[in-house]
């Protein structure tokens, strides 16, 4: 039996990768003897004795290796584990010795070890130098769980205190591990997760109890181990991806990508891909691959058609553990791979033949529509036709343009074709794609058609052979002379047809055209001076319409050059001038001007007439140019005055023409700068003193005569103001009683003594009466009140003082209406059909208050003391 409950195992690291210089022993009865052992890594193999071998050679231990050993005693029913980690380290040299405790098969439970310090022949510096400690993550525990014991050789002779630094033990993550001071046993408190920390570095230190160090400190390295514990995730949930229809086998298509939080230097986090499945299964179910390593999708299979099959989806699957299903953690993501289209489809028109018409002489209209199949993309490059003619318009009456909404070619006329040349056309047209079709893709047969364009024949209007026609003659051609021809030819030779002509414009009226011959005529004489003529030429516009139906028209413009003679005698400019009375050697300029052109014209001859003694005498001539001369005083002084100074111009026409001029010359005294003065001005316009007198005693009187209408304006409007604005008050009816026809009541009234109603004719019963004894439909007979004499009122502002106190007057007068009497009304005979009046009664209920009366005056006091309430109601 195996007593013993610890391996024992030395390990040497060293360069060489043909052995590994390490020794496993077993601490029990009988060593090694009885025991297997066997190495979870394939490239180390331990022997029977501990040792640790290499299995091949080129094993790389850049970086430590780490892996299992597991022990098996003979009978095999029990075993046991350790950890060993192998790693490259200098010249070789002895590690501290690690006692693993025995554990329960296949626990992932970390072994504890055991470090203690050799004896004081082995040097200090490495009696703390230890392999790194793993630590498995997710521990299900219980916790805290042993790590490590340290151990210092000086614990016999002292009490030694033991205590570790560092991240995870006193800095954050605090208290991940602990040691127990006085065992130098360390732990761990709680469930490791590599993902959040997968290295811990820790330094271990032993003093005395006087916190005196008695070793120096050691690092310690915890590595967590990697559990798979986390599945991959794909980067995206949707990849999207295309390819080009026809792509042959093998051709890149897109890269998924999953990541695994485990360590990727483990199974754990070594992903691989599969495709799990793929639609739709056209033309066969496995078009695609997928490279189990990389992710790279391409394609395995041709087949590929976009006219068929636009669009896949593939199902693909990532999973750890290098890719192992059975216990490997897996997800999934979608791929969506587009086929791209190219142009492996020849355009073919729908029909070989083609046909339409067109009328002559119409421009841009489409004669003929051509269809077209192209069972590419619609609306790419692939897709789009473009159509070409190949022959039958070798004039180029036709282009053919494409309809961007259903690709039809539309045959159009782009220059106007004539059915007297042309009745029809047979094209041959052939329809391409923007863009050449693929590789290896033949041309369809039926990418060609004719076309078949008939002209239909119009009536077209006729034209004139040469317009504008140009003609020359001299001005002055007398009325009635034949000056041209002028003829208009009509198109439409296939059909019988004559012509009229008419005169459109002729803004002189000095033509006309035979309607049949088309011969022009003058109907006056032509003048080269007219307004009408520009730069020598004369216009008229004629018509030239046939007789057919429609009837058509054209125009044609006649244009006559009419050279000059010498018709127009010249005139001098300016007609009126102003001299100084006082020769001062300053003239009047005077400049000819002839209506004809050269020769009739300049150099012109200028003097004065010889039978014109007293102007010879007073003026001379002096030439400045061939059409310029200046006029000025042959004598020292001329009395101011207005003169017609006549003066005879010849031109140098073939024969010359002359002409006399008469120049009004004002000669007025001047001031020191030869300008005239005011005064003289006027004298020199023939006014003498007297006359400049009168008319300043005209202009005072007219000034006067406005001056005293505006007085009297004024007083007349000042009399207004004054005025006594309303009349007499025996004039004014306004506050005066006036007595009308009186009116008896109807038939049905007269029950009662009308007698005692009618108006005495005196009143000398009544003043005969005593003071208490008195009718009241008696007018009272008491002095009439006394109305205010109206003022005379200087000013409209006093008319409303009046009225109020004329208002005052009459509400405080009793005698003024209304007042109680009994008034007589006419008998207006029987049978009359309307009720009586009198039985009409108030159809107000209940009592009213009439106190209200008290308040609108003198006017209303009767009838508030009538109705007004109180004792005598």
């Amino acid at each position: 039996y195996i007593t013993a409950k610890h391996f024992l195992c030395v390990i040497l690291l060293c360069k060489s990768l043909a052995l590994v210089n390490c020794h496993m022993k077993f601490n029990g009865c009988s060593g090694n003897q009885g025991v297997a052992f066997e190495s979870s890594n394939p490239s180390f193999r331990v022997a029977k004795d501990g040792s640790i071998y290499t299995s091949h050679d080129g094993v790389n231990l850049a970086k430590p290796v780490q892996f299992l050993v597991i022990a098996h005693n003979h009978p095999n029913t029990h075993s046991w584990e350790t950890t060993v980690q192998l790693a490259l380290d200098g010249p070789p040299r002895v590690l501290p010795v690690l006692t693993a405790n025995q554990q329960e098969p296949s626990s992932p439970t970390p072994v504890p070890f055991s470090i203690r310090f050799p004896g004081k022949h082995r040097r200090h510096k490495r009696d703390w130098v230890i392999p790194p400690i793993n630590v498995p993550e997710n521990s299900r525990g219980p916790f805290p769980q042993i790590l490590v014991s340290i151990r210092s050789d000086k614990d016999k002779s002292n009490q030694i205190r033991y205590s570790i630094t560092g991240v995870g033990a006193d800095q954050p993550p605090n208290e991940v591990f602990k040691i127990d001071p006085v065992t130098g046993k360390m732990f761990v408190t709680k469930p490791m997760d590599r993902e959040e920390r997968s290295f811990y570095h820790l330094r271990a230190h032993a003093v005395d109890m006087n916190g005196i160090q008695v070793e120096t400190p050691i690092d310690l390295y915890i590595y967590v181990i990697d559990m798979n514990d986390n599945r991959p995730e794909f980067q995206n949930q949707v990849y999207n991806g295309s390819v080009l229809e026809n792509a042959r086998p093998g051709t890149y298509v897109m890269t998924v990508t999953a990541n695994d939080a485990d360590d990727n230097a483990t199974s754990n986090g070594m992903v691989q891909y599969l495709i799990k499945s793929e639609l739709p299964h056209s033309p066969n179910s496995h078009l695609f691959t997928i490279n189990s390593l990389t992710g790279d999708i391409a394609t395995v299979a041709a087949g590929l058609d976009r006219e068929k099959v636009s669009q896949y989806t593939l199902i693909v699957q990532a999973t750890d553990m290098e890719g192992v299903q059975s216990y490997g953690l897996s997800n999934t993501a979608t791929a969506i791979i587009t086929v791209i289209d190219i142009n492996d489809n020849p355009p073919e028109l729908t029909d070989t033949t083609f046909s339409g018409e067109v009328q002559e002489n119409k421009v841009g209209v489409v004669v003929a529509n051509l269809t077209v199949l192209d069972r590419d993309q619609p609306h790419t490059p692939n897709w789009n036709a473009v159509y070409k003619i190949l022959s039958g318009d070798s004039f180029n009456h036709f282009t053919i343009r494409t309809n961007p909404e259903n690709n039809d070619g539309m045959v159009t006329v782009v220059k106007a074709v004539d059915y007297e040349q042309n009745r029809a056309f047979m094209l041959n047209v052939a329809v391409y794609n923007q863009v050449p079709l693929a590789n290896n893709i033949p041309s369809s047969m039926q990418h060609t058609a004719g076309v078949t364009i008939s002209v239909q024949d119009v009536n077209e209007p006729p034209y004139f052979l040469n317009s504008p026609k140009l003609i020359r003659f001299q001005e002055g051609v007398p009325a009635g002379t034949s000056i041209a021809t002028f003829p208009a030819k009509d198109p439409d030779i296939f059909m019988q047809q004559s012509i009229r002509y008419a005169k459109l414009a002729d803004p002189a009226n000095w033509l006309t055209i035979n309607a049949t011959s088309g011969q022009i005529t003058t109907t006056a004489i032509l003048d080269r001076e007219s307004v009408y003529v520009k730069n020598n030429i004369y216009e008229a516009t004629f018509l030239a319409t046939d007789n057919g139906y429609p009837p058509a028209s054209g125009t044609g413009t006649l244009q006559i050059y009419l050279t000059d003679v010498n018709d127009n005698p010249p005139t001098l400019l300016p007609r009126q001038a102003q001299i100084c009375e006082r020769s001062n050697g300053h003239g009047i300029n005077l400049t000819a001007s002839d209506a004809d052109t050269d020769p009739n014209v300049g150099p012109f001859i200028f003097e004065l007439p010889l039978y014109h003694t007293s102007a010879r005498r007073n003026w001379t001539i002096t030439r400045i140019n061939g059409d310029n001369v200046r006029l000025g005083l042959r004598i020292h002084y001329l009395e101011s005055g207005v003169y017609e100074v006549p003066i005879t111009v010849t031109d140098s026409g073939n024969p010359p023409l002359s002409n006399q001029s008469s120049i009004t010359v004002k000669v007025c005294p001047c001031d020191e700068n030869g300008d005239c003065t005011t005064l003289g001005a006027v004298a020199a316009a023939g006014l003498g003193t007297g006359a400049i007198i009168a008319i300043l005693i005209c202009i005072i009187i007219l000034l006067s005569m406005v001056l005293l209408f505006v007085v009297w304006m004024k007083r007349r409007e000042k009399e207004r103001q004054n005025k006594q604005l309303l009349i007499d008050p025996e004039d004014d009816v306004r506050d005066n009683i006036l007595k009308y026809d009186e009116e008896g009541g109807g038939e049905e009234d007269q029950d009662y003594d009308l007698s005692q109603l009618q108006q005495p004719e005196s009143l000398d019963h009544i003043i005969g009466k005593g003071p208490g004894v008195r009718r009241v439909d008696e007018r009272p007979v008491i002095p009439e009140s006394q109305y205010p004499i109206r003022p005379m009122v200087p000013h409209p502002g006093d008319i409303g003082d009046f009225i109020n106190e004329g208002l005052r007057a009459a509400d405080n007068d009793p005698t003024a209406p209304p007042y109680d009497s009994l008034l007589v009304f006419d008998y207006e005979g029987s049978g009359s059909t309307a009720g009586s009046v009198s039985s009409l009664n108030s159809s107000s209920t209940g009592d009213q208050s009439y106190d209200y009366l008290n308040d609108w005056g003198p006017r209303f006091k009767k009838l508030a003391d009538m109705y007004g309430g109180g004792d005598d109601d």
